[in-house]
């Protein structure tokens, strides 16, 4: 009976191994779930958010960007620009403003004088080297956005677009 016991602790021994050997299997395979799941959960997330899943009317943006846009053009401008005691250097621009409505290009028109006054004055005060790259003429673009939105408000316009920017 003793070698019965002997064999039994041997079995248990070793079953314990087993069972020791199939739960760190089971530990990556369980890691391997969560982090697939994390995954998935993450990407539905963003796909959510990025509006993949919207089923409804449209939201604002995407509303914006199928609303049809009216364009007015500003009249050409040659301006000196700030050169300091260089030989003089200009900037000529041809601008086209986009609206929403047609009211917005209304209550820009009577103020035409106005906006270019502002731009002339602002324009220049600028240096060659304030519109180098394109982040230079991104800040310009939104400088004289402001402007004309300063003085044609409460109406608004969308954007400024450059037709032609040549500094010489």
């Amino acid at each position: 009976m003793a070698k019965t016991e002997e064999v039994s602790e041997k079995e248990i021994v070793d079953g314990d191994e087993n069972a020791e050997q199939g739960g760190k299997k089971k530990l990556p395979m369980m890691m391997i779930i969560i982090g697939a799941v994390v995954v998935l959960a993450g990407g539905a997330g963003g796909a959510y958010f990025m509006g993949f899943f919207s089923s409804g009317p449209m939201d604002g943006k995407a509303a914006e960007a199928q609303a049809p846009s009216i364009y007015f053009d500003i009249p050409e401008m040659v301006v000196n620009l700030a050169s300091g005691r260089k030989r003089p250097q200009y900037l000529k621009l041809k601008i086209a403003i986009e609206a929403d409505s047609q009211e917005n290009i209304d209550a820009l028109t009577p103020k035409m004088p106005r906006i270019q006054d502002m731009f002339q004055i602002y324009l220049r005060e600028m240096r060659r080297s304030d519109l180098e790259g394109s982040a230079g003429v991104y800040r310009l673009k939104n400088e004289l956005m402001r402007r004309i939105n300063i003085t044609i408000h409460p109406a608004q316009i969308k954007r400024v677009l450059f037709k032609e920017i040549i500094i010489q």
